[in-house]
């Protein structure tokens, strides 16, 4: 006698998902004061529940060129150029750096998908955000940024901050490809993480609000028990 069993394609498994993202980000409001767009890298590890429930953890690392706060503005010439040591017109490079880490839950809708476990997916989630620029002395020749002298320019904040996504969730019939798509965004209530600001002399106290928006691709690892099609007695 030939029976169906379960499977990806005709019923809804408890899936661990790991998986691997890159995104092109904008920045609003205080953050887009401070830097431009920029790009995204990072991994996800999600928990899917036979009723199609996420709950899941995620940590990104976001870096850029485009710096808009000139954070060595005090140390320029009339012309522009930061001088070094020996006089010369220094290299030095000002880079964006950093990283947010959150718990997300969320929900998995499998009527829009090609099987159960696939679909339109959303998750909120809050965790922290952290951001600075960075400075890079190209030929180590400027003794204002040497070491953690570097600490007094680079606007290190983080503080707590919310997640939420919206998009498509891919879990093929055979594992041979799986993957998700979709819109990001990130707020962070954040505050300067240094004591003061060398070029300006004065503590920072404000507060900020950090808003990242933009869109993901990413690959999914999905580990479940593998079932047959069919089996026989």
């Amino acid at each position: 006698m030939q029976i169906q069993a379960q499977s990806v394609k005709d019923s809804s498994f408890r899936i661990l998902m790991v998986g691997l993202h890159f995104s092109g980000q904008i920045p609003k409001f205080d953050l887009e004061k401070r830097f431009g767009e920029n790009l995204s890298a990072g991994a996800t590890f999600d928990w899917k529940t036979k009723h199609n429930i996420l709950i899941g953890l995620e940590g990104s690392y976001f870096f850029g060129k485009n710096v808009k706060e000139d954070v060595v503005a005090s140390m320029r010439t009339d012309d522009g150029f930061i001088i070094d040591n020996e006089g010369y017109p220094a290299d030095l490079r000002l880079t964006e750096r950093g990283w947010n880490i959150h718990a997300n839950v969320g929900y998995l809708i499998s009527k829009w998908g090609n099987n159960p476990n696939s679909g339109v997916f959303f998750t909120i989630g809050a965790g922290w955000m952290q951001h600075k620029v960075k400075l890079y002395d190209a030929n180590q020749k400027i003794a204002a940024v040497k070491g953690d002298l570097k600490k007094g320019y680079d606007r290190l904040s983080g503080g707590f901050a919310l997640s939420q996504f919206i998009g498509y969730k891919y879990i093929s019939n055979n594992r041979l490809a799986n993957c998700y798509f979709g819109f990001e965004f990130y707020e962070g209530f954040t505050q300067s993480l240094r004591g003061f600001n060398y070029d300006t002399g004065l503590k920072d106290t404000d507060k900020r609000f950090d808003m990242l928006m933009g869109f993901r691709f990413g690959w999914i690892l999905p580990l479940y028990k593998r079932t047959k099609d069919f089996y026989y007695y």
